[in-house]
């Protein structure tokens, strides 16, 4: 028992850098608290209590303002930040070494007995204010951006955002770079126009970028097919858009 209180005073020091000292983190953090409370509720209601560890789980959310059902499962190491606001339910399982931010619901999406909440493997991380919905799986490392609302099993590894949630891909973050290059190369600021926005305007921005990307690369083209034919024709330097600038800008 006093291991497992070291390892919970340890883990908030290593993901909250305000923490001064273990005293502070005692009597002060809320998720701390949080996270003692579940173990006592979760002892009774494992071992039949059920309105006893109820009621403690009661006291805690009205002692911390973090809502966890006395029959949610919840690994070692376990840190919420700030805290206010987190609702656990009853069926939901979280592994080892996971962190949660403050608004932070991991709920159900059914009426119906039996496992209907997440379960969230080690090393998880989940921003302030998002939604983790159903009895969905969250792979090992997984990251959950602010305000996110998560309907789908994540995969290992990865980091979902947005409403409902979708995986950011790596091959969009190079789309944009290229484009943020593109708009920077013709003075054009382009703050604002992602991919995924709903905006008709953005939308033809971000095609208008791709087309004058695609018109650079066949001027180019035709330039050296004139060049190696023999004609001069008074090629000027024009700023390269390739793959090192782009790597440099993620």
């Amino acid at each position: 028992m006093l291991a497992r209180l070291k390892e919970d005073i340890s883990c908030v020091f290593a993901r909250d850098p305000a923490a001064q000292s273990a005293f502070e983190v005692v009597t002060t953090y809320p998720g701390f608290h949080a996270v003692l409370i579940h173990r006592c509720s979760h002892w009774l209601w494992l071992r039949g209590f059920r309105w006893a560890g109820r009621y403690v789980s009661f006291l805690g959310r009205w002692l911390t303002g973090i809502e966890i059902h006395p029959g949610a499962q919840i690994g070692r190491r376990f840190f919420i930040d700030h805290g206010m606001g987190v609702v656990i339910g009853e069926t939901a399982v979280i592994g080892d070494d996971c962190t949660l931010y403050h608004g932070v619901t991991l709920g159900g999406t059914s009426w119906n007995k039996g496992k209907r909440h997440p379960t969230l493997g080690n090393g998880v991380v989940i921003g302030a204010g998002a939604k983790v919905l159903g009895p969905i799986e969250i792979g090992d490392g997984a990251r959950v951006g602010s305000n996110s609302v998560v309907v789908k099993s994540v995969p290992v590894g990865v980091t979902v955002v947005g409403i409902p949630a979708h995986i950011v891909d790596a091959k969009a973050k190079q789309e944009k770079a290229r484009r943020d290059a593109m708009a920077q190369k013709i003075g054009f600021d382009a703050y604002g126009a992602t991919s995924d926005m709903p905006d008709p305007i953005a939308n033809a921005i971000n095609l208008m970028l791709d087309h004058i990307h695609q018109l650079d690369k066949q001027i180019a083209d035709m330039q050296q097919v004139l060049h190696d034919a023999g004609i001069d024709c008074h090629r000027q330097t024009i700023p390269a858009l390739d793959d090192c600038e782009i790597k440099d800008k993620q």
